[in-house]
């Protein structure tokens, strides 16, 4: 029997790919969407964990006075409100103080953030609001006394690992073919034209996909399928590091966090409440792709000693996790230092037709896809209402579900309410679910005190989420090795021998669709 031919393949399951499988799925096109690892393994589950239009992108759009950097920015505003009412259960608006340290330097950012609220219009979120010394430090006690005012201002907040996961997998039950562990080693080519795309699973085995069109969305690496396709096609692609600590302490007891505006080198870093602990980061260093999720020595030390300056309490040995992730950035011409690119992209299409995803930000992932698919068909058809799993047709419906289903799981769970909102903010209305497949009791007990995850979440993770190994389950199923990569270690044997048992009784394939 012959394949038929794809309408599209899309080749890496990434925030980008996996928006561009869902919105060509919801389109009525024939989708196969192809990755090399794990849904989100590399840059999609590294981030800031941050929706936001992007207040130092804003800043250099008024420095340069460039209509397309605010264009930039007011779209990214949009779609930090189309994420929170998507998917409520994983998204959320999060206030940001921005200290000051005189008066005319809070004017400066009370300029620059009402601009920031303006550009966001309809999709706006609660307007900034001014802050005197003494409000500052009731949000953040641990700040020094040098700061004398702020601002608050709204961004949003995101679990980006489990975002990403659910894209792909609600474009699966769409009806796109969705493949984990199949890695794209090279092409075939007709009269200079590409026909299919060849894949190699773990065990060594090549596959043959023909397809109308080809997408690479493999984020930093994207450079290396491009010249995979086309030999003398150019590099585009500057590869930045994010490099992040999370902290035992919590710097962030009210739920604000903190973006510091300056650094020595003119970089900014944010301080953030992040599931019960602190979140720091990001430095944005130029890297080599295969460095960009090493975590440097220097680049630690740089965070340190940074935060002490703010919090001078602080502690080293609070560190629990430490990470880094690369983000693909348009190399302009004539380089320039990663930190003053503005996370632009671009929807390019070589002669060998291969359709390449280049640059953007996680908040802008769907207008990418929604760039290429204008590439790919002139005139796209509407898209089908379509909600992710987890969410019902509206948010406000969503919201009024996860609040009857909070009160039943935090009776019926032995974690209580703890666990409860771990399983309602990690799978929104799937949770109910996830529960009544428990097979008894003891599987609903908690493993961990740093996230209340139980062997019926990891059953759950295998049976419907693609979970292969101790990894998935650990780092992007539930962040425990985000936040604590001690616990991370501990869990790793009893969370293999589980997924052992769980493939013995009931094999899987490394492909999602039967």
């Amino acid at each position: 029997m012959v394949m038929q031919p794809f309408d599209l393949v899309v080749i890496g399951a990434g925030s980008s790919g996996a928006s561009l499988a869902l919105e060509a799925v919801r389109r009525g096109l024939r989708v196969a969407l192809l990755e090399a690892g794990d849904p989100g393994i590399g840059t999609s589950s590294r981030s800031t964990k941050l929706l936001h239009g992007g207040v130092r992108y804003l800043e250099l759009a008024f420095k340069k006075a460039d209509p397309a950097q605010f264009k930039l920015v007011r779209e990214a505003l949009a779609e930090r409100r189309y994420w929170i009412e998507q998917a409520p259960f994983l998204a959320h608006e999060l206030r940001i103080a921005l200290p000051t340290r005189h008066g005319l330097e809070q004017l400066y950012y009370r300029v620059g953030l009402g601009m920031y609220d303006l550009l966001a219009g309809a999709a706006g979120l609660e307007p900034t609001q001014g802050l005197g010394g003494a409000e500052l430090k009731e949000l953040l006690p641990g700040l020094g006394n040098s700061v004398s005012s702020g601002l608050l201002y709204s961004d949003g907040q995101f679990d980006d690992a489990r975002l990403n996961l659910l894209l792909v997998l609600t474009a699966q039950a769409a009806g796109a073919t969705v493949q984990r562990d199949c890695r794209v080693v090279g092409f075939e080519q007709v009269n200079g034209r590409l026909q299919a795309a060849i894949s190699q699973g773990p065990d060594g085995q090549q596959q043959r996909w023909l397809a109308h069109q080809f997408v690479n969305a493999t984020g930093i690496a994207a450079d290396g399928l491009r010249q995979q396709a086309q030999p003398d096609a150019p590099s585009r692609l500057l590869v930045s590091r994010g490099i992040h600590l999370v902290l035992s302490e919590q710097l962030c007891p009210g739920g604000v966090g903190l973006l510091i505006p300056r650094t020595r080198d003119g970089r900014v870093l944010f301080v953030l409440p992040f599931l019960g602990r602190t979140l720091v980061g990001t430095t944005d260093q130029a890297c080599p792709l295969e460095q960009a999720t090493q975590v440097t020595p220097e680049e630690t030390d740089y965070l340190i000693e940074h935060l002490q300056q703010w919090f001078p309490s602080f502690s080293a040995a609070s560190i629990t996790s430490r990470w880094a992730g690369g983000r693909p950035l348009i190399q302009p011409a004539g380089g320039t230092n990663s930190s003053s690119v503005v996370r632009e992209h671009e929807v390019e299409q070589l002669p060998c037709g291969l359709i390449s995803l280049l640059g953007g930000k996680w908040t802008t992932c769907r207008r990418l896809a929604l760039d290429a698919l204008q590439l790919i068909s002139h005139q796209p058809p509407r898209e089908q209402p379509l909600p992710l799993l987890g969410a019902a047709n509206s948010w406000q419906e969503t919201h009024t579900a996860l609040q009857a289903l909070r009160e039943t799981l935090t009776l019926a769970l032995p974690g209580g309410a703890a666990q409860a909102e771990h399983l309602l903010t990690s799978y929104g209305l799937r949770a109910q679910q996830l529960v009544q497949e428990a097979q008894q009791c003891s599987e609903l007990e908690p493993l961990s005190a740093v996230i209340p995850v139980s062997r019926a979440e990891w059953r759950f993770n295998h049976r419907h989420e693609l979970a292969r190994n101790s990894a998935d389950l650990l780092d992007r199923r539930s962040r425990i090795g985000f936040l604590d990569q001690g616990e991370a270690e501990r869990l790793s044997a009893p969370a293999a021998t589980w997924l052992e048992e769980l493939s013995s009784a009931s094999p899987s394939s490394h492909q999602l669709n039967p």
